[in-house]
């Protein structure tokens, strides 16, 4: 079974102690996983068991309190560990492919309306803005925090890898509205 980020997410929090998901939950939601980890209702119950029945986790106990329904508290095994630095090791050391649609888009760009493709790239824009000052309140929550950089630098690289699109993105517009990106007519690529 290869790890996805939500399996690492999930091994990673039981690598610090036991929890139940309803935990697990709260806990991914707390570090912002969603910002590198599909991080959807059922998604976690799914990976949760999923880990399960792969060995990568198991139940030690089961908890009530009050009139709530018991909860499952899932620990890491052994084998789930060893898969967990496996896994880890793979994702920092290889460059996988990866197929953004940014980059789709971009290369169909010149089929668009010339201004419908700057329109659009300022919707992008904007929304990359709004998204970089949410990464910058989270950044600096953390840094207010005496938590040590170690266990954010996947926040740092997202919000650096967002500021760095939307500048690129800002550049690009004005390269275009400035005309050092040229537009050509649909139909010049039938004359080439």
């Amino acid at each position: 079974m290869k790890l996805t980020p939500l399996a690492m997410a999930v091994l990673e929090l039981l690598m610090e102690k036991p929890m139940h998901p309803y935990e697990m939950a709260q806990v991914l939601r707390a570090r912002h996983i969603e910002a590198r980890a599909n991080v959807k209702p059922g998604s976690l119950y799914h990976a949760v068991e999923r880990l399960e029945t792969h060995g990568h986790i198991e139940v030690v106990d089961t908890q009530r309190e009050g009139r709530r329904p018991e909860r499952t508290v899932y620990g890491v095994t052994e084998t789930g560990r060893d898969a967990f630095l496996e896994r880890a090791k793979a994702m920092v050391g290889s460059v996988a492919p990866e197929y953004p649609e940014y980059a789709a888009g971009l290369s169909a760009l010149n089929e668009l309306d010339r201004e419908d493709a700057l329109a659009e790239l300022r919707t992008r824009a904007l929304k990359l803005q709004a998204e970089a000052a949410s990464d910058q309140v989270i950044t600096d929550s953390l840094v207010a925090r005496p938590l040590p950089a170690i266990y954010w630098l996947d926040m740092r690289f997202i919000a650096d890898r967002r500021a760095f699109e939307l500048a690129w993105t800002n550049q690009l517009i004005e390269d275009i509205t400035t005309d050092r990106v040229t537009w050509l007519p649909a139909d010049a690529e039938d004359k080439a």
